[in-house]
């Protein structure tokens, strides 16, 4: 038996805790959100200390590498590694200890930080540091780093807030670092107290130095603190199991000063001097990071200056102080939350959003977070502007102007040699310039691969050396986290790009956003983990499988980290025909929240349609992408056919109903929905002509969608009563296909054109979409365009009910069929229900319904189509409140398909169902996708509505008799 067998087996027997050598497992470790990439040999999930000692034994017996994990959102490669990775956010994620009298806690490492916040809120603390990955990074990666977060500036790093660890060697040695050397493995205090001078003289004196290791901590006027010197060694000395942290009072109200200078240079240049007025942050961004600066006041760059106090009112006199005390160009105070999380939203995912330049070019980590002495802050960026200018490099500067402190991502080449050359001509020239400047090469996230060989120039061949020796004081044998800090892997090895084909591979989708490549498309999750947040909230969609298992390969993250294996074929070999991936996938919901949710805008629903569509080429798929993905083609038959109360009828009779799920591969929990005994079109020409004076104003053309169609055409009478009182001629689109070009609308009957016609009905094409058939899809659309031709000629707006369609014609269309013209002028002629009140009737009043409102913004509505039009037709027509985020859980064929049931039930627990459940009695519960209307009857017995039937309804109401 080879290592990987004997050390598998070993782990198996010693271990509690989950263990796995399975290559999706490993596949998902690969990378963090760093530019490197390791392949690890197994995975473990320890369940406690006990654990972790016995995985410690056994590798230690393997002479194999262990490495320390959290939430994956290191930047600099110190998550990855090719031994034996420890997930801790598995089990080891509990808060132990919350103690409000003594402001402390007692964590394990795999405590989300957002989890230790809300604990803490109730009793008015809060744990100082926050970096912007709170929502998924962990206590024990915090510590790993030494993390700060943007109120640094107030409370520090999280060094600073560190009282006691637990530590487990890799010897197995049990230890518990604090102060006055409590907790030090024996040779430590030999080691620091012969090393005196250096230490007192080695070190920059700045408040974000996180380079190297921290042993000026360990000298005598620094209260010899092991802790604290533990912290920022990126899992290279022993491995955390648990932590005695401290926590701050946080204050009861907070105002946001934001201050608008020229550049960013003049913002740099006036940040600490903002420092005396004891602000809690003072963050800094320019313009080239801002991609739409909505709100924010006039200016080339900004700084974030954020104040508290006791109430609203005196936080907002600290924060008009800064704004007088500054010299600045505009500025604007904020002390409303809800304003304040939107611009601070802007800050939040500038780690994400700086990933593209404006031109979308990829850029990189690398230099993430230099930092140097805050008075020095603007002529180190002018110095580093130039650098970037010399080697024809780009990025945008954005962080913690405040203490000096400054992340950027840069356009580095890193699928060129002659690109990776220059990533590492232009890392050796910045360090040393940011160490003329004094300070320090890493100001928060580490030195990882990324700095760490460079650390030689900042501290110099002694102390570097005196680096090694700690680490081999506290281990030995070099088992944990080999190759970072210490004797480390060259800066440009390890590149995850390197793995990647080299010629772009056939896709079917056009991919517009990155070029046609489907490898960019993939290379677009840089890992910085906002998928894993483990609670919606808001409006946020993103990403309801993972909220529910909380498993990595159902994140966002996960998937796209499957899909880059699935390309590099080293890890999992079989391509598109991988089970892996398609396992991964088969948990994501097309919800399409990754698109606008993720801040590089990864679209995992389209992606599964790819792989979809490649994993099935010639094969024979499952039953419900035939069932559910040919739904269209099943519902127009039985509406020619007339046969809808009879397949109703059918489908009462228990027996049947379960034979025909089975064969359908449809869910047994789930009622098959009713059909409608006449369709929508149906009625539509059965009342024309309108009621005479009614809609003689502009045209616009009413999508006959497949839900309207069939299943919910009370939606499309509604929408129509509505749009008509709106004073629009409402029309259906063409349903004749000549030889030569449609003709008329969904009534016309043209004698010469029926001579030579053919029967045909528009549609967007989702079923097969969602299904990855996307060979039928294409022949759809195509269908479609050639209905649509003259409707798209004559310029009139197309009004889509169904949001999921939609977005199907708004975002799916023209990536299908990019060089088809037709299909981006179609996608810029769909407008939603309320969209087109809002743009071709703006003078309509709507009626009054004067109810409060409950229910969910359809996922695929938020992510593509955008619901600001329906909030304020919602305002205008007096429905108050607002509504639900996240997914019904149903999402078209998803939820009904066979293994799902659970899966979806429990992403309609998340936030649709608890926000309906808590709505007043009188309330108007709306939901426009038809999927969120049938998850909220099933589950729940409450009937939703479509915007269009609660305001249809009230019109009936008005109307004199």
């Amino acid at each position: 038996m080879g290592i990987d067998g004997g050390l598998e087996t070993g782990l198996r027997r010693a271990v509690r805790g989950e263990v796995r050598f399975d290559a999706t497992a490993r596949a998902l470790m690969t990378m963090d959100a760093s530019n490197y990439r390791r392949v690890p040999l197994g995975v473990v999930a320890p369940r406690d200390t006990e654990d972790v000692a016995a995985v410690l034994e056994v590798c230690r017996a393997h002479e194999v590498p262990v490495v320390a994990r959290g939430g994956g959102t290191s930047i600099a490669g110190q998550a990855t590694g090719t031994g034996v990775v420890l997930d801790f956010t598995r089990h080891m994620n509990g808060l132990l200890e919350l103690d409000p009298a003594g402001r402390t806690a007692r964590v394990q490492p795999g405590l989300v930080l957002d989890r230790l916040q809300e604990a803490a809120a109730p009793h008015g603390l809060r744990f100082g540091p926050d970096p912007s990955t709170h929502g998924r990074c962990t206590l024990g990666g915090m510590i790993g780093n030494n993390s700060c977060g943007a109120h640094s500036v107030a409370w520090g790093t999280t060094a600073d807030s560190v009282r006691e660890l637990s530590v487990l060697t890799a010897r197995g040695e049990r230890l518990r670092p604090g102060r006055d050397w409590s907790g030090a493995p024996e040779g430590l205090r030999t080691l620091v107290e012969g090393e005196l001078a250096r230490l007192r003289t080695g070190f920059p004196d700045l408040p974000r130095r996180i380079s190297g290791y921290a042993l000026d901590a360990l000298l005598p006027e620094h209260g010899a603190d092991v802790a604290r010197s533990f912290c920022g060694s990126e899992g290279t000395l022993g491995v955390l199991t648990e932590a005695v942290v401290d926590l701050v009072e946080a204050p009861a109200a907070h105002a946001l000063a934001v201050l608008g200078y020229a550049d960013e240079s003049a913002a740099a240049d006036a940040a600490a001097g903002l420092l005396p007025h004891g602000p809690l942050t003072v963050e800094g961004m320019a313009a080239d990071l801002i991609r739409a600066p909505v709100g924010l006041p006039r200016g080339g760059a900004w700084l974030f200056v954020e104040t508290g106090g006791a109430s609203e009112g005196e936080a907002r006199a600290r924060a008009e102080a800064v704004v007088r005390a500054a010299d600045v160009t505009d500025a604007l105070v904020v002390t409303d939350p809800v304003a304040q999380r939107g611009l601070w939203r802007l800050r939040e995912d500038a780690s994400g959003t700086a990933t593209r330049m404006p031109d979308g070019t990829e850029a990189w980590p690398g230099w993430e977070d230099c930092a140097v002495p805050p008075a020095r802050l603007g002529a180190y960026l002018r110095d580093f502007r130039a650098l970037l200018a010399a080697h024809g490099l780009r990025g945008a500067p954005y962080g913690h102007f405040g203490e000096g402190c400054v992340h950027v991502r840069i356009d580095f080449d890193l699928l060129t040699g002659a690109g990776v050359g220059r990533f590492r001509r232009f890392s050796e020239e910045l360090a040393d310039l940011v160490v003329s400047h004094g300070g320090s090469l890493s100001g928060e996230h580490g030195d990882g691969q990324a700095r760490a060989e460079l650390l030689p120039r900042m501290y110099g061949a002694e102390t570097v050396a005196l680096f090694e020796r700690a680490k081999a004081v506290w281990d030995p044998d070099d088992l944990l986290n080999p190759g970072m800090l210490v004797r480390p892997a060259r800066l440009d090895d390890n590149l995850r790009f390197a793995v990647l084909p080299r010629r772009p591979v056939d896709v079917a989708f056009g991919y517009p956003h990155d070029g046609g490549d489907f490898r960019a498309a993939v290379r677009r999750c840089v890992g910085v983990a906002k998928c894993r947040t483990e609670t919606g909230g808001g409006s946020a969609v993103m990403c309801p499988s993972f909220r529910v298992t909380g498993e990595e390969e159902h994140s966002t993250r996960g998937r796209a980290r499957l899909l880059h294996e699935m390309l590099a074929g080293e890890v999992i070999t079989d391509g598109w025909r991988s089970t892996e991936v398609r396992d991964a996938l088969d948990l994501c919901l097309s919800c399409k929240g990754c698109r606008s949710d993720c801040p590089v805008g990864v679209d995992m629903a389209t992606y599964k349609a790819e792989f979809l569509h490649h994993h099935y080429a010639g094969r024979r798929r499952p039953a419900a992408h035939y069932s559910l993905g040919s739904l269209p083609v099943w519902l127009r038959w039985v509406a020619r056919t007339r046969t809808a109360r009879l397949l109703n009828a059918l489908a009462s009779i228990g027996p049947l109903a379960r034979l025909g799920k089975r064969a359908g591969g449809i869910a047994g929990e789930r009622e098959i929905p009713r059909l409608a005994a006449e369709t929508f079109t149906r009625w539509w020409r059965a009342r024309r002509p309108a009621p005479e004076g009614v809609g003689s104003g502009r045209s616009v053309v009413l999508w006959p969608d497949t839900f309207t169609e069939h299943l919910s055409p009370s939606v499309g009478r509604a929408a129509v009563r509505v749009l008509e009182a709106a004073g629009l001629r409402v029309l259906l689109p063409p349903t004749l296909l000549p030889g030569g070009r449609p003709v008329g609308d969904g009534a016309s009957r043209a004698p010469t054109a029926l001579l030579r016609a053919r029967r045909a009905q528009v549609c967007c094409g989702l079923t097969y979409l969602s299904t990855g058939r996307l060979d039928r899809a294409r022949e759809v659309l195509r269908r479609t365009l050639d209905l649509m031709e003259p409707v798209l000629e004559a310029g009139v707006p197309v009004v889509v009910l169904e949001p999921s369609c939609a977005a199907a014609l708004r975002a799916d269309l023209p990536e299908l069929l990019p060089d088809d013209p037709r299909a981006a002028r179609l996608a810029a002629a769909v407008h939603t229900f309320a969209e087109t009140l809002r743009r071709h009737a703006p003078h309509w009043t709507p009626p009054a319904v004067e109810r409060p409102v409950a229910g969910q913004t359809h996922c695929h509505q938020h992510a593509v189509l955008g619901d600001t039009a329906d909030r304020e037709l919602r305002e205008s027509a007096a429905l108050t409140g607002t509504l639900s985020g996240g997914c019904c859980g149903l999402a078209g064929n998803f939820g009904f398909e066979k293994g799902h049931f659970e899966i979806s039930r429990a992403c309609a627990e998340d936030q649709l169902l608890p926000s309906v459940h808590a709505a007043p009695g009188d309330a108007a519960i709306l939901a426009d996708g038809y999927s969120c209307r049938t998850q909220l009857e099933q589950l729940s017995g409450v009937r939703a509505r479509h915007l269009a039937e609660v305001l249809a309804e009230q019109l009936d109401r008005e109307e004199p008799e």
